[in-house]
């Protein structure tokens, strides 16, 4: 007989279904089954219109409320440490352990039981339960509905369930990387004046890097610290020959109140003088806490509220003119550990305080 396709009870306490939905292994491309689990969970519910976009799951109210809000979370994981096991999931004590503990299953049990909760919210809902965020941007399932089906993301206002340790992180910086290059002439290690060493050459890239001072920028009340990093460096071709090239690869991450061009900019007048090619650049998103919308979630919760210092999907929301913050269970600074783990007691909050916010 085949194996029995996983599903999802909802009626399960937010805990317990997020270790059910860790349970469902769904690494990045291979979200299938939890993506079929969702859909399953969510189309016995009549009050949901449930539709389904590769291994992206969406699923909204058509209630005529004046405003329409988006929750999303993305479904998949970074691959699972074969040499620590880290599924099934544990509990040790008053924490949930396992792959997608914190980054972001807690997230999407709460989206869950949120679904199954709330057949008549205060405000429209839409939830978006998308695939591959933990790859490459073109594959991302958010990237793919946006640019498919825009009009699934309209709303006033989106909340990105990514782990925020159950602050409101508003925004979030930019990201570009860019591969800064020397060049020099091949010989042979024991007749270096015969050629020029490229990889000598470089220590100039890494000199202005260790004395560049990071901007700390205020962007409406929330302040975000701007870093420019070397993350890669490659060159030379044997131990007996002297290099011919050598690239650093750099990475700066830009507060909000930069757009992607003048990101650009900045980082080729760092590097003036030497070869650059901008490899990725993915703008920030500014906090938009000012938005009737945003002040309302924000006072519903009544949580802190910090800058997001990473990158995250609510840039997208951005880029569709669709104001969004990060709030979810769970310390990012866990996510993708071998022992990745959260607070139970996390889960149980952001999912008491979501209702706050969708029954108010």
């Amino acid at each position: 007989m085949p194996p029995t396709a996983p599903s999802l009870d909802l009626a399960l306490d937010v805990v317990s279904l997020t270790a059910a939905v860790c349970d469902i292994e769904s690494v990045s491309g291979d979200e299938g089954p939890l993506a079929d689990a969702v859909e399953a969970a969510l189309a016995a519910l009549p009050h949901l219109e449930v539709i389904r976009d590769g291994n992206t799951v969406v699923a909204r109210t058509a209630l005529g409320r004046s405003e329409r809000v988006v929750i999303a979370g993305h479904l998949d994981t970074v691959p699972l440490t074969r040499h620590t096991p880290n599924l099934p999931t544990r509990r040790e004590g008053d924490q949930l352990v396992g792959r997608g503990t914190v980054d972001m299953k807690g997230g999407v049990a709460v989206m869950l039981k949120l679904a199954a909760a709330l057949p008549a919210p205060n405000r429209d809902v839409t939830f978006c339960f998308y695939d591959c965020e933990e790859v490459d941007s073109e594959r991302n399932g958010l990237r793919r509905v946006a640019e498919n089906r825009p009009d699934l993301l309209v709303a006033d206002f989106a909340v990105l369930m990514e782990p925020t340790d159950g602050t409101v992180e508003g925004g979030c910086k930019g990201t570009l990387r860019a591969e800064v290059r020397t060049h020099g002439v091949a010989s042979h290690s024991a007749r270096p004046w015969m050629g020029h060493n490229a990889i000598h050459d470089a220590g100039e890239i890494l000199a202005r890097l260790v004395s560049y001072a990071a901007r700390v920028v205020d962007v409406e009340g929330l302040t975000y610290r701007e870093a420019l990093q070397a993350v890669l460096i490659t060159g030379g071709t044997a131990a007996n020959v002297i290099p011919d090239a050598c690239t650093v690869t750099v990475n700066y991450r830009y507060a909000p109140d930069r757009s992607e061009d003048e990101a650009v900019a900045h980082v080729r007048e760092v590097f003036s003088g030497f070869e650059l090619e901008i490899t990725d650049n993915a703008g920030g998103a500014r906090p938009g806490l000012d938005r009737p919308a945003a002040r309302a979630f924000v006072d519903a919760l009544g949580v802190p509220v910090q800058a997001k210092e990473g990158w995250t999907d609510v840039a997208r929301f951005a880029g569709l003119g669709v104001p969004a913050v990060n709030f979810g269970p769970g310390n990012p600074l866990l996510a993708h550990m071998d022992d990745e783990r959260a607070p139970v007691a996390q889960y149980v909050a952001a999912e008491e305080a979501m209702l706050r916010w969708l029954q108010g």
